[in-house]
């Protein structure tokens, strides 16, 4: 029963697919005859393409690739002629699928796994997948390059870097007044080259963020960072330290047997008032000064931008989105799984085109941060509503 099953199953996939390429070449034969009118073996008509024979060709279905037998048209002085049933047949999103089936994790050497209509057909090459997910990719790249912000009102920035291989990419998410994210850009370079930083936030000004309004900038520590965001967005702009890259950076340079001890003070400076906890802290680096200078010197370095959220008040429910990085780590970490596979970078452009359609995918995942409905606090912290209203009240009046 089951070979009788199996047996059938093959039948009927088999007469599909006859039946699908004998319609198609059908379609093909019309198209071909309102080109150059019926076919009349031994005559030549001079206003109109002659017939010449026929020849392989390929139309592109939803998910593949099918060989087909088309018409050959050519005119009388020399030159092809197009067949219009058949330019349109080759428009279809097989590259935005091949992408998406990347994204997932799958390498161009086992896509006749997923795809095995695809390769069977036709025999695709490899190198045609990767050609065909490359222009995908492009697309991706230029979606996410060109995205628009005049319409969303950004309150927190998340700047992070990423590195592939040799190469280094820095990456900006926002959050708006909602709560939701938005993948922002990206750029090459590394967090530590202030030219590249700077390179990405003038992108961000030039594609519709206002650089004179107030926000939250939450950065990884980098000098370079702080530098870019006071040159493109000023000097007034609160910028807020990852505490987990603070304390990483202090128990990397602690001996095994301090590492817990250190830690758990830092986490208990960070919850009291900006003034008590860097005193607080300020003592536990003149206490670390005696065995272990460097994690002294560490956590000293850039103290007072690690407490903002406590100097501003901004709320407790929007501590643990808006002390890290870990916002923009995650949809960074969704990054790392789609592209974890690709086992040589071959150049910049091309890592632009997987980090780019590796977040345009991990975005379609994103849910608001915690803590969303105290944004309207953060808001009048920085003193956007205020400012708005007093913009609106002239207009009302």
């Amino acid at each position: 029963m089951v070979d009788l099953i199996e047996r059938s199953r093959m039948a009927v996939d088999e007469l599909v697919d006859v039946a699908g390429r004998a319609t198609i070449e059908a379609v093909l034969q019309l198209s071909a005859e309102q080109v150059a009118g019926t076919r009349t073996p031994g005559q030549r008509r001079l206003d109109r393409p002659l017939w010449h024979g026929r020849q392989a060709g390929r139309v592109c279905l939803k998910e593949r690739k099918l060989g087909v037998t088309k018409p050959r048209l050519r005119q009388k002085g020399g030159g092809e002629v197009a067949i219009p049933a058949y330019e349109a047949m080759q428009e279809n999103g097989i590259g935005a699928r091949m992408l998406d089936v990347l994204m997932r994790g799958l390498s161009t050497r086992q896509y006749a796994e997923v795809m095995p209509e695809m390769a069977s057909t036709c025999g695709v090459s490899r190198s045609n997948v990767s050609r065909e997910a490359a222009e995908a990719g492009e697309a991706a790249l230029k979606e996410l390059l060109e995205r628009r912000f005049d319409e969303i009102d950004l309150l927190v920035i998340y700047i992070d870097g990423m590195q592939f291989g040799e190469h280094h990419i820095i990456s900006a998410v926002g959050v708006d007044r909602a709560g939701h994210k938005h993948v922002l850009g990206i750029q090459q370079g590394a967090t530590e080259n202030a030219a590249a930083v700077e390179d990405l936030l003038q992108q961000l000004v030039a594609r519709g963020v206002d650089p004179k309004a107030k926000r939250l900038f939450v950065i990884d520590g980098a000098k370079a960072l702080r530098a870019a965001i006071n040159k493109v967005f000023g000097p007034q702009q609160p910028v807020q330290r990852c505490r987990n890259h603070k304390i990483r950076n202090v128990c990397d340079r602690l001996p095994e047997e301090q590492k817990d001890q250190v830690k758990a003070a830092m986490r208990a400076s960070y919850k009291l008032e900006a003034k008590e906890g860097m005193a607080r802290l300020r003592k536990l680096a003149d206490w670390l000064e005696q065995e272990s200078p460097a994690a002294a010197n560490s956590l000293r370095e850039g103290l007072e931008e690690c407490f903002t959220i406590n100097r501003l008040g901004i709320p407790p429910s929007l501590h643990r989105c808006l002390a890290t990085t870990n916002v923009i780590e995650s949809p960074q970490s969704g990054v790392r799984m789609r592209t974890r596979r690709v086992c040589r970078w071959r150049d910049t452009a091309m890592v632009e085109r997987w980090v780019a359609a590796s977040f345009l995918a991990t975005e379609k995942n994103f849910r608001r941060i915690m803590g969303w409905k105290d944004l309207w606090q953060l808001e009048a912290i920085l003193g956007r509503k205020a400012s708005k209203d007093a913009a609106a009240q002239p207009e009302a009046a």
